[in-house]
């Protein structure tokens, strides 16, 4: 079986607060949020803005979900 490794948080909590990220998206992938979000204020949330901040974070996002999701297929194989 394989082992999986708990990822390493890329940003303190400490920089997480002062950059106002809601406890909610305070996850792995927070690091890429940061630049996200300072990029959406500055164009005013202009949707065809900021496009590779936002993929960038999405595919983290995704990345982090299928992570999560073979750690519990895995929990469910051991414990059949």
């Amino acid at each position: 079986m394989e082992e999986f490794k708990e990822p390493e948080m890329k940003i303190s909590a400490e920089e997480m607060a002062s950059a106002r990220i809601p406890l909610r998206y305070r996850d792995y992938c927070a690091h890429m949020l940061v630049p996200l979000n300072k990029c959406r204020h500055r164009t005013m949330y202009m949707p065809w803005k900021c496009e590779e901040e936002r993929h960038a974070y999405e595919e983290c996002q995704y990345k982090d979900f299928m992570r999560r999701s073979k750690m519990l297929a895995q929990i469910k194989e051991q414990a059949k």
